[in-house]
C-alpha cells in the first residue's frame, strides 16, 4: 500500500524553484525530500510526503492526528527502517 504521510521540514538543503529540497522529520526520522511542489513551506512547517515529494502542506495539529493514526495502524514500520548505506 502506497501512504502519503506527514512531516516537518527541519532544513532547507536547495532553494532552486525546480529541485528545492529539505530535510524532513517524520517522528523523529529524518529523510530528504524533494519540495519544489510546495513553493510556500518553508523550515518549521508540515508537509504531506508521498514516495519522496512533498505534495501538500497541512497545519501541526492534523499533521499529529494523521501520524497517531498511522502509528496505531503499523503504517510507519517502512520509514523507521535505517537508509541504504
Amino acid at each position: 500500500m502506497c501512504l502519503a504521510v506527514p512531516g516537518r521540514i527541519v532544513e532547507l538543503t536547495d532553494t532552486d524553484p525546480v529541485t528545492r529540497t529539505g530535510r524532513v522529520s517524520f517522528g523523529g526520522i529524518v529523510r530528504s525530500v524533494n519540495l519544489s511542489c510546495v513553493p510556500e513551506a518553508g523550515v518549521d512547517d508540515y508537509v504531506i510526503v508521498h514516495v519522496g515529494f512533498a505534495i501538500s502542506q497541512l497545519d501541526e495539529a492534523e499533521a499529529e492526528r494523521v501520524f497517531t493514526y498511522l502509528e496505531q495502524l503499523g503504517e510507519l514500520d517502512e520509514i523507521r527502517q535505517p537508509s541504504p548505506a
